[in-house]
């Protein structure tokens, strides 16, 4: 393996995330109170051009929290796309709803509104659009459908931080929207997740929630269940500096997407990134899809990128493919799934990084023969 190894991802951590983290440390306010809770809820909320924001311990409990807030019952289903991260149908799950999977957009990769309009039921309580790698879903048509049926759109933005919808942000397109800040995010606490909205009574009730649901009038007191799904001052510390960063960091990966466009043979049976005229990407992640491969021969070429020392991950397993929501295949989400992959992208890559990517794609590529 070469020495110099290039890594999927990694975070940028600088002066300014280092200089707050200890200013948190220093003022003793180390759990779920302080100063930069309120800040970073603040912040988001501006740049989602939301009314409220509120962060949580991860996307995932994000999104089951929303989920909850929204009382979901065993009975109830809510329709996800069935290629994404296991989180989006999990946390349905965790309320006792059944997940329903829908097909994916072969462009966006995101949730097919047709498809979903095909799955709409009677115990149809909620709609969660994956705005998968970055590019957002088609949010006016999931809309339409959400609306003609009383059923509620969340936004899994997890990966899709900046990303637009016909002008406007990701996470106020719909009931709520979820972001996750994971290590690998374009903006990340290390662990945490933010739920955005511009309904006060559903944000009141998921903010009771998020902290044990204690009763406002009695201390220690608790009406019904509720988690503790809450972050800590130190996280938001690393958030707030990370915040001030976001529109360079998004700057960065469309920068290095225009530098893989250029650098890879891209064709008719070879793909990057598609972008909808309607859409601007985070670009979270870049795509590569190569029609005459299969899962084996995908998997090979990774391993023949990772002898190159370039890293790269598979595209997300199916949820109908996973044991606990088996069913028959949703053919876009299986045909992707079986031959996608996600090349390197984070702030510190450099332009001769993606060249050598490049140049070793198309090569293995070449190797493989005609299309």
């Amino acid at each position: 393996m070469s020495d110099s190894f290039i890594p999927i991802s990694k975070p940028f951590i600088g002066a300014r995330e280092k200089e707050l983290v200890l200013d948190a440390l220093n003022s003793g306010w180390v759990s779920s109170i302080g100063k930069y809770i309120d800040e970073f809820e603040a912040g988001f909320a501006r740049y989602c051009g939301t009314e409220y924001a509120l962060a949580v311990s991860n996307g995932t409990t994000g999104l089951h929290l929303a989920l909850a807030a929204l009382d979901l019952q065993p009975g109830d289903e809510v329709i996800v796309p069935d290629l994404t991260f296991v989180a989006t149908a999990n946390a349905v799950a965790y309320t006792g709803a059944t997940p329903i999977f829908a097909d994916i957009d072969p462009d966006t990769l995101c949730i097919d509104p047709a498809s979903v309009k095909s799955l709409i039921s009677e115990r149809t309580k909620a709609i969660i659009p994956v705005h998968l790698y970055g590019h957002p879903a088609d949010m006016d048509a999931l809309t339409e459908i959400g609306e003609a049926h009383g059923v509620h759109i969340i936004e899994d933005a997890a990966e899709a931080h900046g990303a637009e919808y016909k002008g406007r942000r990701v996470g106020g397109l719909g009931k709520c929207g979820v972001f996750s800040f994971y290590g690998n995010k374009i903006i990340t606490t290390g662990e945490g997740g933010m739920l955005t909205t511009n309904d006060r009574d559903f944000y009141l009730r998921a903010k009771r929630l998020r902290d044990h649901a204690m009763s406002p009038r009695r201390r220690y007191f608790h009406e019904e269940r509720g988690f503790n799904y809450r972050i800590t001052n130190l996280q938001a510390a690393l958030g707030v500096a990370q915040l001030e960063r976001i529109d360079d960091f998004l700057g960065r990966r469309a920068e290095i997407m225009g530098w893989y466009n250029s650098e890879i043979a891209i064709s008719d049976s070879v793909r990057l990134n598609r972008v909808k005229n309607w859409a601007k990407s985070a670009f979270w992640m870049v795509c590569l899809e190569v029609d005459r491969l299969d899962e084996a021969g995908r998997d090979a070429f990774m391993q023949a990128l990772k002898a190159r020392g370039i890293d790269s991950r598979p595209y997300f397993c199916t949820m109908s493919s996973m044991p606990m929501y088996k069913q028959p295949p949703l053919p876009v989400s299986a045909r992707k799934a079986r031959i996608g992959l996600n090349l390197p992208s984070y702030y510190e890559l450099t332009k001769r990084d993606v060249q050598r990517i490049g140049a070793d794609v198309n090569e293995l590529l070449a190797t493989m023969g005609p299309a």
